[in-house]
């Protein structure tokens, strides 16, 4: 079956308001985690995961750290907006876009676009000593799901990262229906969040406290660090009837070589994916060295990143994903690049065939969304009879709530 005729109401279930974790537990790693192995449904905790764990994994995590992407901002005539970052615009990699010193333009939505008729939007913050800051905006034109926006701020020598971080709030997600507060600026963030770039948390990491990350060095579990930018697109639901009708969003994703020669290293032994994003990135690790492999190497960075339906254009590809590593490897080995960086819009969903996992850490998504498309992709679980289970038994759903580990 061509995933575009995939029925939307046919990964949709009953999610009741209750059942969504509006705050997150006091302790990370208190959380309940439903463990489906091949199937076979039982109930744990996450404290528990390192003893879980089949003998010899290797764990990637996504190392993105969430943005205070969320300004409030007062118009000239008085009236307040608010401006939600989204990307860098002209296809800049969030880290150079952090890095911007005096003026930064970024894709933005705004909250009470209508209130702003003309000119430009300011905010000032004054706080004792010299910690001061201006921050002003200008709407320059009008992209298809946002406005491109230009920032500029005093002192000129503080980091777009600086002033988001004075200015900024923690973006929650929409159905959290609340506002932000202090404490999300700690809890909506990994303990290992490194790289900044992400306007939405990767939650399956967000069960991961000091205590499980020293069990799992105690149990000899691997671990790994890439990175992929989280977008807001992860919250956008698929309106259309079928799948056909939804554009995926795309993301900045970076994978650093010595993780490439890790995986590769690692053939044969289990590859546990935490988190979606992860998933995501590691899967298109593959379709690109597919692509390499094709193409004999003879294509940009650009052409490189995998589009949303191109898994599905040669549903008979079954390359191992030793060969297809070594590709990847040597095509970067040739230009010197020490890092994968580049986008992807991969959309993972039935009858997808996972290429390069053995497992998924992940939390319990949304009816109807893209990410509960993916998690009905994993083998040997039905995603219907999980979320029934989890329902029937108290487990708490979305951002802040419970977790799953799926091991094939």
């Amino acid at each position: 079956m061509n995933p575009r005729e995939l029925k939307i109401s046919d990964f949709t279930y009953e999610l009741p308001e209750e059942r969504i974790a509006k705050y997150p537990l006091p302790d990370r790693d208190k959380s309940k985690m439903l463990v489906s192995n091949k199937g076979r449904i039982s109930d744990h905790f996450f404290y528990e995961l390192p003893l879980l764990l089949p003998k010899d994994t290797l764990l990637v995590f996504n190392n993105s750290k969430v943005l205070p992407a969320r300004i409030r901002f007062r118009t000239e005539k008085g009236k307040d907006i608010e401006v939600f970052c989204l990307e860098p615009v002209l296809g800049i990699d969030q880290g150079r876009a952090m890095a911007m010193q005096g003026k930064s333009a970024w894709i933005c939505l705004i909250g009470g676009n209508r209130k702003w008729k003309s000119g430009q939007a300011v905010l000032q913050l004054s706080r004792e000593g010299s910690d001061k800051l201006e921050l002003k905006i200008r709407r320059v034109k009008t992209f298809n799901e946002g406005f491109h926006v230009e920032f500029e701020w005093a002192p000129s020598d503080l980091s777009f990262a600086d002033v988001l971080e004075r200015a900024g709030s923690i973006p929650l997600p929409p159905y959290l229906n609340r506002e932000a507060e202090e404490a999300d600026r700690i809890r909506y963030q990994t303990i290992y969040a490194l790289e900044e770039g992400s306007v939405a948390a990767p939650t399956a990491g967000l069960h991961f406290s000091g205590t499980v990350m020293e069990g799992l060095i105690e149990e000899g579990i691997d671990i790994a660090d890439i990175t992929l930018h989280v977008g807001a697109g992860t919250f956008k639901p698929v309106i259309s009837e079928e799948l056909a009708g939804h554009a995926m969003h795309h993301e900045w994703m970076e994978i650093p070589m010595d993780v490439l020669k890790k995986l590769l290293y690692h053939q044969g032994k289990p590859v546990i994916a935490v988190g979606t994003t992860s998933m995501r990135s590691l899967e298109s690790i593959y379709w690109m060295g597919v692509k390499i492999m094709k193409r004999k190497g003879r294509l940009n960075m650009e052409e490189l990143a995998p589009g949303q339906w191109e898994p599905y254009i040669e549903e008979s590809v079954d390359i191992p994903r030793e060969e297809v590593l070594k590709a990847v490897i040597d095509f970067m080995e040739k230009r010197g690049q020490k890092t994968l960086r580049c986008k992807t819009q991969i959309l993972i969903a039935p009858p997808y065939q996972v290429k390069m996992i053995n497992g998924l850490i992940t939390n319990f998504h949304q009816p109807g969304s893209t990410l509960l498309l993916l998690v009905s992709t994993l083998p040997g679980s039905s995603w219907q009879a999980v979320y029934d289970y989890a329902l029937n038994n108290n487990y708490r759903f979305l951002s802040y709530g419970d977790s799953s580990l799926f091991l094939f």
